[in-house]
Parts: C-alpha cells; sequence; structure tokens
C-alpha cells in the first residue's frame, strides 16, 4: 500500500484564527488554500468533519473558554500539546475513533489521577464542541475508561504550623495573599486579583466577593473572619489587596517567590538552624506548599460544623464530591473531638492523678 506524504499550507484570516490545508503535492495544497480563502470570504462554512482536531481545538478554547484564568488556560494548553495533540493532532476530526482517545488515557497510567480526570473532561470538551457544531455525529470521547493513577492528598495545616504562620503573616504585609486563602478559601490565583472594593456588607455582616474564573461555581461570596476584617473592612482604598514588593500585580513567577519566602520564615519561625542568614538544617514539613490554606479553609469550615452543600459554594467547587473527598477526610482534632463526644477519652483529673 502506497504510504503518501502531505504537504501542509497555512494561513490566518481577518479576525486572525490560523487555517491549515494540506495535499498531496505543493500543487494541490496550494490550491486548496485558495479555495478555504474564497470560501470564507464568501461567508461560507469551513467547519467540517475534514478540519484537523489541532485547528478545531484552538478554535474551540477561544469561543468556548474566553473566560477562564491566563493560568488555567496554560495548564490547558500544556496538557493539550503534551498528552493530546501526539496522537490526534494531524488527524482529521471526523476520523479519530474512540480507540485513539482510549490510547491517549492509558498513556497517562502512572501519572496522577488528577491528570487523568482532567485529560479525560478536556477530551471530552473538545469533541462535545465539535458535535455541537455538526462536525461529527457522535463523540469519540464517550465511555473511555480512565487509567488508574495516584492520590496527591491534601492536608491540612497543623497547630503548630498555623501559629508560624500567624507570627510571620505580621512581619510582611504581602503574606496577606495567603490570608485570603486561609480565611476566604480563595484560590491562589483568586487572592491576587481580590480588591478592596469586593468587601461588601450584607444586613451587618462583612462579605467577600471573590471573582473566580475557573468554573461557573467560582465566582462567590464568603463571609469575612474577624481574623482578616482589620485588615480588608473599613478601609477606604481602592485597588489590589495583595501587591508584590513593587506594588503590581502578582504573576506567575512574582507568587513563586512570594511562597519561597513564606518557606523560609516559617521554617525560622518553627526552629530552623541558620549559618551566615541561610537555612542549613530545616524543620518545616516536605509537603508543605501554600495551598495547605485553602485546604485547612474547608477542614475549617467542617469543624465548625458547616454542611457540606455550604461548604461547596464558599469553596467555589463545581462538583460536591470535590468539597466531600475533603470532608471525609478526618483530622487528629476531628478524630479526637468524636472520640470525646462518645466518651471514650480520659477524664482530666484522672489523667492528672495517673501521671502524678
Amino acid at each position: 500500500m502506497t504510504k503518501y506524504t502531505y504537504v501542509t499550507k497555512t494561513f490566518t484570516d481577518s479576525s486572525g484564527v490560523r487555517h491549515y490545508v494540506r495535499g498531496k503535492t505543493l500543487e494541490e495544497a496550494i490550491i486548496k488554500r485558495e479555495e478555504l480563502k474564497r470560501k470564507l470570504s464568501a461567508g461560507e462554512a469551513v467547519r467540517s468533519s475534514s478540519m484537523l482536531f489541532h485547528v478545531w481545538a484552538d478554535i474551540a478554547l477561544d469561543t468556548y473558554k474566553p473566560n477562564v484564568s491566563p493560568k488555567y488556560m496554560t495548564q490547558i494548553r500544556s496538557r493539550l500539546k503534551n498528552h493530546i495533540l501526539p496522537y490526534i493532532g494531524q488527524m482529521p476530526i471526523g476520523r479519530i475513533t474512540p480507540l485513539e482517545c482510549q490510547k491517549i488515557l492509558n498513556s497517562l497510567s502512572g501519572t496522577s489521577k488528577s491528570m487523568i480526570t482532567k485529560t479525560s473532561q478536556e477530551l471530552s470538551f473538545y469533541f462535545d464542541t465539535a458535535k455541537k457544531n455538526n462536525m461529527i455525529p457522535k463523540s469519540p470521547a464517550d465511555d473511555l475508561i480512565r487509567p488508574t493513577g495516584y492520590t496527591n492528598k491534601r492536608r491540612s495545616l497543623t497547630p503548630v504550623e498555623r501559629a508560624a504562620f500567624l507570627k510571620v503573616a505580621e512581619i510582611d504585609p504581602r503574606f496577606i495573599l495567603f490570608e485570603l486563602m486561609l480565611y476566604c478559601g480563595c484560590r491562589p490565583s483568586e487572592a491576587a486579583e481580590v480588591k478592596y472594593e469586593d468587601v461588601l456588607e450584607l444586613d451587618g455582616v462583612p462579605f467577600l466577593h471573590i471573582r473566580g474564573t475557573k468554573t461557573e461555581n467560582s465566582d462567590r461570596l464568603v463571609p469575612i473572619p474577624k481574623e482578616l476584617q482589620g485588615k480588608l473592612c473599613g478601609i477606604h482604598l481602592c485597588g489590589l489587596c495583595a501587591l508584590t514588593k513593587r506594588k503590581k500585580h502578582h504573576t506567575q513567577q512574582t507568587y513563586d517567590r512570594l511562597s519561597a519566602r513564606l518557606k523560609r520564615e516559617m521554617d525560622i519561625a518553627l526552629g530552623a538552624k541558620l549559618y551566615r542568614n541561610k537555612i542549613i538544617v530545616s524543620v518545616l514539613a516536605d509537603d508543605f506548599v501554600p495551598y495547605l490554606f485553602r485546604h485547612t479553609y474547608c477542614t475549617d469550615l467542617k469543624k465548625k460544623g458547616v454542611d457540606v452543600r455550604i461548604a461547596k459554594d464558599l469553596m467555589g467547587h463545581a462538583d460536591i464530591k470535590t468539597t466531600a473527598n475533603i470532608y471525609d477526610h478526618a483530622d487528629g482534632d476531628t478524630l479526637m473531638l468524636a472520640a470525646k463526644q462518645m466518651g471514650l477519652t480520659p477524664d482530666p483529673e484522672t489523667a492528672t492523678q495517673d501521671s502524678a
């Protein structure tokens, strides 16, 4: 069987969309390109089952996900580039079968469960939107089998870590970004976007309007606890609450640098050994990351008896299962509280006499 080598030609239309055409020869590719230009000028439909997948993926993201944050879009495009396009990027979308889609997921076996889930969801997104546009009759990404992946379990701050953070939070005003995560459940990207004008008052109670962009549920109102009210409420200021050292908007790079400074300050507060101002013996837990503040916010809601359905809205989760997974993970304090309520913990006086 003869194997054809195709020639690809590209051009960008007046709206900035890049189009790709291919032919068995250079001449055929040029003819197809000019024909496509003519159709575009005439306003004829150009989306069809013959469109290459990578072309449609770009159109779908630009059209259906215009409001996601730059950081999250970077993650989506990274998964597209590294895990999807190498398998089906150059295939006409109408020729892609469930077999090709399953191979993509199978290639992720052994990676994180989150990576597998997000890639599967994004595959469904590309093909579902193609189906809505009558490019394909059925999505080949339906009913795929997800391979087993590992789960990185988030934990809450320990009481010692919380105390260390509260201590260092008074050192650097930039750490308010992390306080917004701990006390209001902001994602890092959300905390970086909080403005003083987002503080509202409803029936005498201060609330923070979190302008989420990850999902439809992420735009939300959350109560501002007393620990944070003094820093956000009653201040007649405008602009962002969390700024860089140069009083500018945070980028991923400045967030990473601030996270590194936070870890250093907490490490020192916890008793790390220094030599010439460098940490030579660290005591901060290896798994400590600033995202633990948001997880702690959720577990704090659980300890206070907040219903999981309300917690879902306060966290900005799209799926209550995500919230329930955190609620179902009982920490040490919760377990001891349950034991106390069951009458299983020793009486304080008895324990004192025994120790004596």
